[in-house]
């Protein structure tokens, strides 16, 4: 029988776990479903939910049905970590997937490595999987390629000079590194940078400093959460005729709702297949899987599709690719083949794995996207 465990209390999660040892393969989630980052969390969690049910009564993997623990942090990495140690010592999960934020994810991944389980985070920062460690994957892009891909945008329409303001959360801040980090290699210049706290209400201080600065064409905002939104309405009320990009932190029609579609009204960033589903050709290898995963999701949930939950569904993906093809459910036998993962078309996009790459896209997974009278639209 499939049992599937949600909560977010830790005396109930205590009781419920327990209750997973009966299952052929176990397997665990710490998600942020509440809190900061429930826009995250909340969408995959019930993706992981609702792909263990289609996958039993599809009979299971190999014959053998999957049991998931899956447990709420609430974005809290404390919270993450003391339940990835659940999951493992308690629970006796063979893998792991979760941690929405890379707060979450740096903590669960510790425990992982410790004891050599196979984790698949769900966050953006690159060093959840550079350098590479042994038993850590991803299904996200990394902070690193957005950047690259927005400063390839930029470099084709000329734009040397760029203001950034950017969020002090571990997202942010990492992005705002990265940024920073390749930013010459794309002949563009960082002339204004400034930042703001996840708190925030208000950012048009920074904004006015940003448009007061000499020789700026352009606007960065590496960010998630609600401060991209806030930056969005201020940059408006501001009237900066400049072109603002986002990040794919914010890539997800939740974004638009926040901002405002006026707003919101040309912004530019890397997104994924997923958010332009009806836009793909008949001929894209994504087009399957992605089709599949949102008509399942949003008949399942009655909300729609997001990028985040497609993260979840990816990395379901991999781990349940990794089990079939390794014919066991032994953490050593399920890293070695996610590993071996090799073109594996999510709705992220095609994974390809090695020991020296443990995410497996490339840029070309990212697509360039433009929002235009409040849809997502492909970037020409």
């Amino acid at each position: 029988m499939q049992k599937t465990l949600t909560t977010t209390a830790l005396a109930t999660a205590l009781a419920l776990g327990a209750t997973a040892a009966s299952a052929e393969i176990r397997i665990g989630a710490s998600v942020s479903a509440t809190g900061p980052a429930a826009f995250l969390g909340d969408p995959e969690a019930k993706t992981l939910e609702m792909l263990v049910e289609q996958i039993n009564e599809q009979g299971g993997i190999n014959g053998e049905e999957i049991a998931l623990t899956l447990y709420d942090d609430g974005g809290d990495p404390n919270k993450a970590r003391t339940f990835a140690t659940r999951l493992i010592e308690d629970d006796e999960v063979v893998a792991i997937i979760g941690g929405s934020t890379t707060g979450t994810s740096m903590s669960i991944l510790s425990v992982a490595e410790d004891n050599e389980v196979p984790f698949i985070s769900l966050a953006g920062a690159i060093e959840i999987i550079d350098p590479v460690k042994p038993f850590t994957f991803k299904t996200p892009h990394t902070d690193r390629m957005a950047c690259q891909k927005i400063f390839e945008d930029m470099q084709k329409q000329g734009i040397t000079t760029i203001g950034m303001i950017s969020g002090t959360d571990g997202f942010g801040a990492s992005m705002q590194a990265q940024c920073k980090d390749v930013v010459g290699e794309y002949g563009i210049t960082v002339a204004a940078d400034e930042t703001y706290n996840p708190t925030d209400a208000d950012m048009t201080t920074q904004l006015t400093k940003i448009r007061n600065t000499q020789g700026v064409q352009a606007v960065l905002n590496p960010g998630f959460g609600q401060g991209p939104s806030i930056v969005t309405r201020n940059y408006r009320q501001l009237a900066i005729d400049l072109p603002l990009y986002q990040s794919h932190g914010v890539a997800s029609d939740g974004f638009i709702e926040l901002a405002g579609a006026e707003a919101a009204e040309g912004v530019r960033l890397p997104g994924t297949a997923l958010l332009i589903a009806d836009q793909l050709g008949a001929d894209d290898p994504q087009k399957p899987v992605v089709d599949a995963y949102k008509t399942a999701f949003e008949e399942k949930t009655g909300t729609p599709v997001g990028t985040f939950g497609g993260y979840a569904n990816d990395a379901f993906l991999i781990l349940t690719d990794a089990i079939k093809r390794a014919g066991s459910a032994e953490p050593q036998a399920i890293r070695d083949a996610i590993e071996a993962t090799s073109g594996l078309a999510g709705t992220t996009g095609i994974y390809t794995m090695s020991p020296e790459n443990h995410l497996g896209l490339d840029l070309s997974a990212f697509r360039m996207l433009q929002i235009k009278g409040g849809e997502w639209t492909v970037v020409e």
